[in-house]
């Protein structure tokens, strides 16, 4: 017996994958998985039977009965409200004047205590008299009572205008970017009214050499490699391409690391991913990473097997290696999409833009277009003639050139638009990337845009953002063990993401699994991801963006990742015994968490030349990369990232001379107790430790 697909059922009858799916429960009480399940011949032709077979009659009943209902609503409501009147014009005959009158008086101060006056960054003396419903000379007087001499068209700030609003005994309530009609609101799909359909927003991932930037070219059939060099994609930028009258924009990023840059900035931009994985490589390093941000994102992915035309081609082997991440094939009865290509030989292109477009009707992707325009910057930069340019992708609304904006930090009035063919253009609805020209300033890619009303509100909002970035920079709260207890008791965390880094697979798994044993009720434990090897910049830009800790096992971060982690306030704690990971993220869950010693790094050390000396051992000449290195300190021994030794130095000297420490910048020849596997390039890392206050719960 012949079968079809869910979703070429759905497109036969010109109804979603959705109504399909719950047509086949509610009718038939066939329970199918998803738009790729399968449904028997015989099911189908019922099924359209159905649809085709509704009766005109009983669909006109249907209608008739609904009006008849919503008349007799309409009816009762009205008798309830005329009841009320009679009973309240009844009590009102037996009230007296002063009665009455005091009614009147408590229901304008309700009123006004009702009234919530709300207030922006910045007003003008006017606009803030308008609201209080004052006049302009009385407001200007309470200025002056505060100190502020100000005229009907100047500026003020929300504090002046609160100090103004107290000495006329009114209460106002600020507002965040009141003063452009940007708020919280603006964020929620719910509150848009004209909601419709918006083409999907796709970001390639994969390892590099596994063809990312040759599948790009083969879907929008244009050269980009010949803009490639050492393997880096160079052009950040994005495009829109039509297939089967439906459009799809495509973000050309350098990978997760960026993916993860715009997320850790608050810009989820992204509706699915494209995986690509090389069918004669599998599963490597980087596709784990690209895996692991999905994940952490929660963005839908689609894998693309490449290289299907190569020698060594294996696509089960990718699916089995797929598994071990939690992806199963839908092949293999799991839900996650893999299509065969040739990115080379165009092969299976169309079948892989058929499942983008399948997921997007599935994932409901909507927008109104005639809000306010809002969005995100895909990458910026200055140009010598023509000033700032940036490119931004419109995710909800519409924009129009002249329209102001106000972009993260800074603001502008759109002068020209042009689309990702470089043709100039008038306006740009939801999903569709453009280059725009008429910024103040460059913006940071990963800013979130606004329309605002004029230019004058974007210039006073920008600068006031200003203002209050390096303030916001320092109160960034960062979740860590020490304080878990207390944010999870306040409601502020319901789950602590992890990221593991240790020196071996087998570290990780066990880890792993440890750890997502404790959660509990209040907290949930999850590895968002888990590698081998030193902590990485790479780590550190995921736990920004997912709020998580980075636990190493037997592995430190690099120079690179510590600056990082402290810049982004990042928690990042290391081990060399397994169980005390586990017993100080189960001792933080429960509050108990109160260490006595604290581990300070002293500098770090580089390992430059070494000498075999017969009577000493090994010798090393070493160069102090940052910090210091004192002769009392304790010593750890890096080799790519990895602890292979922890001891004490032997001896520490400068030119012949002992040294009790030697600063960055200088040059020092050491020696270390019991170990002389030294080699050069190892780092050394000094260390001490000081003892804690304990905390008091």
């Amino acid at each position: 017996m012949s079968k079809i697909r869910v979703y070429e059922l759905a497109k036969e009858l010109e109804i979603t994958s959705k109504e399909l799916i719950a047509i086949l429960k509610d009718e038939f009480g066939i329970e199918v998985k998803n738009h790729m399940s399968v449904v028997e011949e015989e099911d189908a032709a019922l099924i359209k039977e159905l649809l085709s077979g509704d009766s005109s009659e009983g669909a006109k009943k249907k209608e008739e009965a609904q009006e008849d209902q919503a008349a007799k609503s309409i009816v009762d409501e009205y008798e309830e409200i005329l009841e009320e009147e009679v009973v309240n014009l009844a009590k009102k005959k037996k009230k007296t004047r002063r009665e009455l009158a005091q009614e009147e008086k408590e229901a304008e101060e309700r009123r006004l205590a009702d009234l919530k006056i709300e207030v922006g960054e910045f007003i003008t003396v006017k606009e803030f008299a308008e609201k209080l419903q004052k006049p302009v000379a009385e407001v200007i007087k309470a200025l002056i009572f505060t100190g502020i001499m100000a005229g009907i068209n100047q500026e003020i700030d929300y504090e002046t205008a609160e100090k103004a609003a107290e000495k006329l005994e009114v209460e106002i309530v600020k507002v965040t970017d009141a003063a452009s009609g940007i708020s919280d609101e603006d964020q929620d799909d719910t509150l848009d009214v004209n909601l419709e359909k918006r083409p999907p927003i796709v970001t390639v991932m994969g390892h590099v050499d596994h063809g990312k930037t040759s599948l790009l070219d083969a879907i929008r059939k244009a050269k980009v490699t010949e803009s490639e060099a050492g393997g880096i994609t160079q052009h950040i930028g994005a495009y829109t391409i039509t297939i089967n009258d439906e459009k799809i924009t495509f973000l050309d990023t350098p990978g997760h690391e960026a993916f993860t840059a715009m997320r850790a900035r608050g810009a989820q931009v992204t509706d699915i991913v494209i995986l690509v994985v090389a069918a004669d490589d599998g599963i490597m390093p980087q596709t784990a990473e690209a895996i692991n941000h999905c994940k952490a994102a929660q963005v839908p992915m689609i894998v693309a097997i490449n290289k299907i035309d190569v020698e060594g081609a294996n696509i089960d082997r990718v699916k089995q290696e797929l598994t071990e991440y939690g992806l199963v094939a839908e092949e293999w009865g799991g839900d996650t999409i893999c299509v065969p290509v040739s990115a080379k030989q165009r092969i299976g292109i169309d079948d892989l833009l058929e499942m983008v477009l399948l997921t997007a009707e599935v994932e409901e992707l909507k927008a109104d277009a005639s809000r306010r325009a809002i969005g995100t910057v895909i990458e910026s930069e200055l140009d010598k003639g023509r000033g700032p340019v940036a490119t931004l992708l419109v995710q909800k609304g519409t924009l129009h050139v002249g329209d102001s904006i106000l972009v993260g930090s800074t603001y502008g009035r759109i002068r020209a638009m042009f689309d990702d063919k470089g043709k100039k253009i008038k306006s740009a609805g939801p999903s569709i990337p453009v280059e725009i020209l008429g910024l103040s300033e460059v913006p940071h890619a990963g800013d979130k845009f606004n329309e605002v009303k004029d230019e004058k509100t974007a210039r006073g909002m920008a600068e006031a953002r200003k203002i209050k970035e390096k303030s916001l920079q320092q109160s960034t709260m960062r979740v860590s063990l020490e304080d878990l207890y207390s944010q999870v008791k306040e409601g502020k965390i319901q789950e602590l993401p992890i990221i593991i880094k240790a020196d071996v697979q087998g570290s990780i798994e066990a880890l792993r699994n440890t750890l997502e044993k404790l959660s509990t009720d209040e907290i949930k434990v999850r590895v968002i991801h888990g590698g081998v090897g030193a902590v990485t910049e790479t780590d550190i830009s995921l736990a920004t963006a997912s709020n998580a800790v980075v636990i190493g096992f037997n592995v430190r971060p690099d120079n690179n990742a510590q600056v990082l982690a402290e810049k982004e306030k990042v928690y990042v704690k290391t081990y060399r015994v397994i169980y005390h990971a586990v017993d100080d993220v189960k001792a933080a869950m429960i509050g108990m968490l109160s260490p006595d010693i604290k581990e300070v790094i002293l500098g770090r050390v580089e390992i430059r030349q070494t000498y075999k000396v017969s009577a000493v051992g090994t010798i090393a000449g070493c160069y102090v990369l940052n910090g210091k290195i004192t002769r009392n300190a304790e010593i750890r021994v890096l080799r790519d990232g990895v602890i292979i030794h922890e001891g004490k130095l032997a001896s520490l000297k400068r030119f012949k001379d002992d040294a009790k420490e030697v600063l960055t910048g200088f040059e020092c020849g050491l020696s270390i107790e019991k170990f002389n596997e030294i080699k050069e390039g190892d780092i050394l890392e000094a260390f001490t430790f000081e003892s804690v206050v304990r905390k008091e719960l």
